[in-house]
């Protein structure tokens, strides 16, 4: 599970956000206490969510073994409607900790299971809380699943598709007989079908958390870990202060090309990685002065902390910004130019907290839009109601039309959290994403293509013709992205068409591999 519960931001105070409009709300109910991981966006702009649920069948049962939580997903379409829910159980806990959408259009799910064989559950414990990983079609078919895990206690933290179609997977170990420290890094790398390819464990004299993980552009992995530890065991730099920012970059094999320590003399607490188009940006939380190698100083009690680094780990620019109290990094997103050649900014998303007291203006929901050198663009944050009902804020996406996804839990009282999800269209961000008015991903193609219309329109119609100018498919849509079938053309080059309800039209070429 993500830690941010600890904290809460009112979702429905977002809605009050200038130059915003809520193009709509999904509320999924609930009658326990059900946590939400995370928003993940499908190739075609759909949405998985996921999270952790006590079936409310579950609870009118009297088997102890059959009550606890299950992995929970809902898919939505790009209206917010309900495509299918899922539930995956096992016979004791069970909780969803990540997912991604795969290049082949389904998802990997990985949790950490209590539960040993049994119900949908198909491999033994192997001792501990282990690792799920449940590979799924994009109907929420099972396609393979695997328990990974030792005698010791592992949990599931992030997971990622890589260039070769394989996965790596990081999560946590605790006092591990092959570890390092009280808690180390678990990198475990499988192929598409899910066979292990190899694993390794990362830490130094102390405690190392992974907090995220994203593939790089040479089929290998960036880690961003939180690190509490000295040298020794696999860690090579020295930290320098209570906790820091430690970023291991990874091969596509899985062994480390570079590591790198971030820090001041305090506490430094990394949450989020990104690409951009020189390297890699680092976001997270410092209590640091200006000390260790951290140039940058805050304001007032936790601020946020960016720091971009090459391809090579070394650091390009870092800055702080703050707005109060203690910031919560909770999203970050990078806005590409249309060709995906050049960062043109970035967009923060988190909340604020009072530093240990209560005050009225204790959550705070903010965006911070930077240019892609770090500097402050615009900011735009609403002060919290008083807090009637729990309202907690687990994931924001930025979309690639512009719009927001933002994830939470709203409830009356606790331990009754629905899901909610709403999504809002931006005018200024809108403003920022440059649009093509017709792209075609991937391209080549093998079997499935992507179509996304770049202008607003209502209704259209897509057709593919060979470039004889013979019409071979048509379908008409509501959507920005729409999915075509191309299993069956030959090898060769194709011409898409589209035209609009407004009467616009525009052509794009497509290769079949």
């Amino acid at each position: 599970m993500k830690k941010f519960y600890s904290g809460a931001c009112v979702l429905c105070t977002v809605l009050g956000l200038s130059a915003q409009e809520v193009l709509w709300q999904k509320d999924i109910k609930s009658s326990t206490q059900d946590f939400l991981s995370q928003v993940t966006t499908t190739i075609d702009q759909q949405y998985l969510i996921t999270g952790s649920s006590i079936q409310s069948n579950k609870l009118q049962q009297d088997s102890k073994q059959n009550n606890g939580y299950d992995f929970h997903l809902v898919k939505l379409n790009q209206q917010g409607e309900e495509i299918w829910e899922k539930y995956f159980s096992g016979n004791n806990h069970d909780y969803l900790s990540a997912s991604i959408a795969t290049q082949e259009g389904g998802f990997l799910l990985a949790g950490t299971s209590y539960s040993g064989k049994g119900l949908d559950k198909k491999d033994e414990s192997k001792g501990g809380s282990d690792i799920w990983l449940i590979r799924l079609n994009e109907f929420g078919d099972e396609l393979w699943q695997k328990t990974l895990g030792s005698a010791s206690d592992e949990e599931a933290r992030s997971v990622i598709q890589t260039t070769d179609l394989g996965f790596f997977i990081a999560g946590n170990v605790q006092n591990s007989a092959k570890g390092y420290g009280s808690k180390d890094v678990w990198v475990v790398k499988l192929d598409k079908d899910g066979k292990e390819l190899s694993q390794s464990i990362l830490g130094g004299k102390g405690l190392d958390e992974v907090e995220e993980m994203i593939p790089t552009k040479d089929g290998g992995a960036l880690l961003g870990i939180y690190s509490r530890s000295t040298t020794g065991g696999s860690k090579k730099t020295e930290n320098f202060g209570e906790g820091d920012y430690w970023v291991i970059k990874l091969d596509k094999t899985g062994k480390t090309e570079w590591e790198k320590n971030f820090g001041g003399k305090a506490d430094d607490h990394l949450r989020t990685l990104a690409l951009t188009s020189t390297g890699y940006l680092i976001g997270g939380e410092s209590r640091s002065e200006r000390s260790g190698n951290k140039t940058a100083g805050i304001e007032e009690g936790t601020d946020l902390w960016l720091i971009s680094l090459n391809e090579r780990g070394e650091e390009i620019w870092q800055k702080s910004y703050s707005f109060g109290n203690r910031d919560i990094l909770m999203g970050t997103s990078v806005l590409h130019s249309a060709d995906d050649k050049s960062s043109k900014g970035i967009l923060l998303g988190g909340y604020t907290q009072a530093e240990g007291r209560i005050e009225s203006d204790d959550e705070t929901f903010w965006m911070l839009y930077l240019s892609a050198d770090g500097n402050e663009q615009w900011r735009k944050h609403v002060k919290g109601e008083s807090r009637k009902r729990e309202e907690r804020l687990s994931d924001i996406k930025l979309n690639r039309d512009g719009s927001i996804i933002l994830a939470g839990t709203s409830a009356e009282e606790l331990g009754k959290e629905n899901w909610k999800i709403v999504k809002l269209g931006d005018k200024q961000l809108d403003q920022l994403i440059e649009k093509q008015d017709i792209k075609i991903y991937p391209n080549p193609v093998s079997d499935y293509a992507y179509v996304e219309i770049g202008f607003e329109f209502k209704e259209a119609d897509i057709m593919l013709y060979d470039m004889g100018g013979r019409q071979l498919q048509s379908l008409k849509t509501k959507n920005k992205v729409t999915k075509i079938n191309t299993q069956n053309l030959i090898q060769g080059a194709y011409l898409v068409t589209i035209k609009t309800d407004t009467s616009k039209t525009a052509n794009a070429k497509l290769i079949k591999k």
